[in-house]
């Protein structure tokens, strides 16, 4: 369930980008073009998102002090039918205000990922001072999985931004670290997961991040994610 749960909304946002590539379907520029529209969408969301959490915030309170509670209305109305007109308002805001955030998601990457890096290294050097392998259970397969979908989303974000005539600099060298720690990583999960495969038997979550090295191309990301949401459920008897 939490597998499906997980991948369901990455499978039917990239039924959007192929809406959103509909014009040029195998243009690698129209693609990126979606990659930064999804940036710049999170970023419009986490705006709105911090100013619905104070516009709650001042509603609990207002209506508190004469002693009525909303908690029925944020949670069953306003909550819900804000979240999606939220994601409507700010689809519309990327397109109609590119000027005014239309670098941001590139800044905030080239932001993290020295600071990304660094967390990376800083448990590769702890993984080998320690020799304590990875804990492999469920919560870490879905943490590990996170961490190499936030370093592609860095990596996706600064390359959009990147002058391609320009020479390598050291934030260059600081991508190619981030990306290095992060297959290093991928490669002991990976080994810990083959041992407990081969002494446990497979289960949905070692299936999903067992095929994490497949994808490399955004329509690689979607037939995974579908798979994932749609044939895991029957597959491994979740019905």
């Amino acid at each position: 369930m939490v597998l499906t749960g997980l991948h369901l909304p990455i499978a039917l946002w990239f039924a959007v980008g192929l809406a959103y590539v509909a014009d040029d379907v195998r243009s690698s520029r129209r693609r990126m073009d979606f990659i930064r529209f999804t940036g710049e969408l999170i970023v419009y969301l986490s705006l709105i998102a911090a100013g619905g959490g104070v516009l709650i915030g001042i509603l609990f309170g207002t209506f508190q002090a004469i002693g009525l509670s909303p908690e029925d209305f944020v949670g069953q109305w306003l909550l819900p039918c804000g979240g999606m007109g939220a994601v409507v308002v700010a689809g519309w805001l990327v397109e109609a205000k590119q000027s005014v955030v239309e670098n941001m998601a590139p800044v905030l990457a080239r932001l993290f990922t020295p600071l990304f890096a660094a967390v990376l290294l800083a448990f590769l050097v702890a993984f080998g001072l320690t020799n304590t392998g990875i804990d492999v259970q469920r919560e870490a397969l879905i943490l590990f999985d996170l961490v190499l979908v936030v370093v592609l989303g860095l990596l996706l974000y600064s390359i959009s931004a990147r002058d391609p005539l320009a020479p390598p600099g050291l934030f260059d060298r600081l991508q190619l670290v981030l990306v290095v720690s992060a297959l290093l990583i991928d490669v002991l999960v990976m080994l810990e997961i083959t041992g407990r495969i081969t002494e446990y038997g497979t289960t949905p979550n070692k299936a999903a991040a067992l095929e994490r090295w497949q994808t490399g191309y955004l329509p690689v990301y979607a037939v995974w994610a579908w798979i994932v949401a749609l044939l895991f459920p029957p597959l491994f008897g979740y019905l």
